[in-house]
């Protein structure tokens, strides 16, 4: 039953034959099975048919011949869906059963069965191969311009799940790959890499066209289109002729010859190789003397063809050059004037002396416009220099501007900034002298010039807040007060300190009653900047205390240093005009007499004679 499942899955006709013929024939049927099933090996089975021991038949060969054509009837009734459009089924070859059924070799009643079963399988075989076709006549495409190679699939089916493969002469020449869908670009050659594009619009009728942009004189030649799927594979040619139509002829004398007149016709950019035909002005062809033509690296062709008129009736002769493929051509006339042909000896002469004159003429005319176009070049490109160089400085300038503005801009934010919070910030003195008022302070004349005796000196004295000092050392203040003592408020003065060697600058507080210094001299107190040597310190000191001494360590030796009194806010601060930086401030000192300026070129003793003659002076 297994056997008969199956042979009726694969083989209907097999079923049929098995109910008509009863049990005793399975063993014939199945050899028919594997007759049809494997075709490969269709020649070895039928030589083992031949020797099989069939049964002999029972009927007389007429017997055999009615019993097979009743056969055949009913075999036809019982197979109605072998009749559709993939399985054909011809009318049965009774003459050619008769025959075989008298064959000696082969029982007539015994065989025909397994010759009717071959003839089922093989007429309810679907047909599963296709061709591919092209069109019939080349595809003509101008130089330039895109082409549409079109193919399509013979019977019409869908060609969406197969392998198109666009390729010139061989298979590794690929243009163009379409599979699974989408097209591959990893075999495609170079000069075709984004340049075509497969048109399937109608893939799924099997027409597709291969669109080729841009065409190139080297896109010239035959296509061939491969449509594979699975083990079948098919492919048509596709002829495609590139057209291109080059510039119109150029057609000059060259002069006289061979009693002539030589013209030259010349002409470049044709594809393929064009024909070059000369004609006189009633169209007779006339014979070219020489003709070449040249390929350039695109492939186009240049031609040159020559022509020696000796007819000094023509008036005009034509030149004209046509494409092979298209037919198209392009004319150009030139026209030739009787005197130029040559007759005489006087004509020659003529000519002789006339050409120098022409071609010197030709010569000053062309030097003379030379001279006036470079004369323009350089005109131009003085123009052109200087605008750009106004145009660059413009640029320069523009961008300097920005530059300063937003220097401007980010200064005034900074000093914003400091304005908000300018107690806590110890930078920019220039900006904190804006908050105190400057101190009228100037040179003690006096002790001054007890240590220095240079009259010129005393020149350089400036007033208000800045104080001049000489390199040389003293034992006092070198400089007073010019108004009354700091009691309150914001002040600054400047010291000019240059190079000296030891100095001392700060402030001090001074009794109101000049006749209580004495009794008083241990009140009062010294908060002032030091320098030693190489050594500085901040000082804070009576005549025999020291209430803060704070050694500093400055990189920049000052030439200039400026000092800031806060008296409500009891904060003396110093600071180095040469590197705008901070030096030291006093915050913690108690101010509850009168203060001065106190500067000398001495560092600080503490005896009270020595500070009690510095006050004097």
């Amino acid at each position: 039953m297994e056997t008969r499942c199956l042979l009726c899955t694969c083989l209907p006709g097999l079923c049929i034959f098995g109910e008509l013929l009863g049990e005793a024939f399975k063993f014939q049927c199945l050899l028919a099975a594997l007759f049809v099933l494997l075709p490969k090996n269709i020649f070895l089975i039928q030589e083992w048919v031949r020797n099989l021991p069939f049964p002999a038949p029972e009927a007389t060969p007429l017997e055999a011949d009615l019993e097979n054509n009743q056969l055949l009837s009913t075999f036809s009734d019982r197979i109605p869906h072998c009749q559709s459009e993939h399985f054909v089924l011809p009318p049965a070859p009774l003459s050619a059963l008769e025959k075989m059924a008298g064959f000696p070799s082969f029982p007539p009643a015994g065989f025909l069965p397994i010759l009717l079963l071959l003839q089922v399988s093989t007429w309810c075989s679907p047909v599963s191969g296709f061709s591919v076709k092209g069109p019939a006549q080349p595809i003509m495409v101008l130089l330039g311009a895109d082409a549409s190679l079109p193919c399509q699939l013979s019977p019409e089916q869908s060609a969406a799940h197969m392998q198109i493969r666009w390729y010139r002469a061989q298979l590794s020449s690929t243009v163009l790959v379409y599979q699974n869908g989408q097209e591959q670009g990893g075999e495609q050659m170079l000069e075709y890499r984004g340049r075509t594009q497969l048109v399937g619009d109608s893939i799924g009728k099997g027409a597709v066209a291969l669109l080729i942009q841009h065409i190139r004189a080297s896109d010239d030649g035959q296509y061939r289109c491969h449509f594979k799927d699975g083990h079948i594979s098919q492919e048509a040619i596709v002829e495609l002729r590139v057209i291109g139509l080059g510039s119109a002829p150029h057609v000059y004398m060259m002069g006289p010859e061979d009693r002539g007149i030589r013209v030259l016709c010349s002409s470049g950019g044709w594809f393929p190789k064009p024909r070059v035909q000369w004609s006189d002005m009633l169209g007779v062809k006339l014979p070219s003397l020489s003709e070449s033509q040249t390929q350039d690296g695109d492939g186009l062709f240049h031609v040159e063809a020559s022509l020696v008129v000796t007819d000094s009736s023509l008036d005009n002769v034509t030149c004209s050059i046509q494409n092979p493929f298209s037919g198209q051509e392009k004319v150009s006339a030139i026209f030739l004037p009787e005197p130029f042909f040559p007759r005489t000896s006087q004509w020659k002469t003529a000519l002789a002396g006339t050409l120098p004159l022409l071609v010197l003429l030709l010569i000053g005319i062309s030097y003379t416009g030379w001279r006036e176009h470079k004369a323009k070049e350089r005109e131009v490109k003085k123009k052109q220099e200087e605008s750009h160089e106004t145009e660059k400085m413009k640029r320069e300038k523009e961008a300097a501007l920005r530059v300063k503005m937003n220097l401007k801009a980010e200064l005034e934010r900074r000093k914003a900034l400091y304005n908000k919070d300018w107690k806590k910030a110890l930078l920019y003195p220039d900006w904190r002298k804006e908050q105190f008022q400057p101190a009228l302070v100037t040179l003690n004349h006096e002790n001054f010039h007890q240590n220095n005796s240079d009259p010129e000196r005393e020149e350089n004295v400036r007033e208000e807040t800045r104080v001049l000092l000489c390199n040389k050392q003293g034992d006092c203040n070198l400089i007073k007060l010019g108004q009354k003592e700091f009691t309150s408020g914001r002040h600054y003065w400047e010291v000019d300190i240059e190079d000296t060697d030891e100095w001392t600058l700060g402030i001090y507080e001074k009794p109101t009653e000049r006749s209580e210094l004495l009794n008083h001299l241990q009140n009062r107190k010294f908060s002032v900047l030091e320098k030693k040597g190489h050594e500085y310190r901040a000082l804070t000191c009576s005549s025999q205390k020291i209430f803060l001494e704070e050694p500093l360590l400055i990189e920049n030796c000052p030439r200039k240093i400026v000092i800031f009194l806060d008296y409500e806010d009891q904060d003396i601060s110093f600071y180095n005009m040469t590197d705008r930086t901070h030096i030291f401030s006093f915050t913690q000192a108690k101010f509850s007499g009168s203060l001065y300026p106190y500067f000398k070129l001495k560092s600080m003793e503490l005896s009270p004679c020595t500070i009690l003659s510095d006050l004097e002076e």
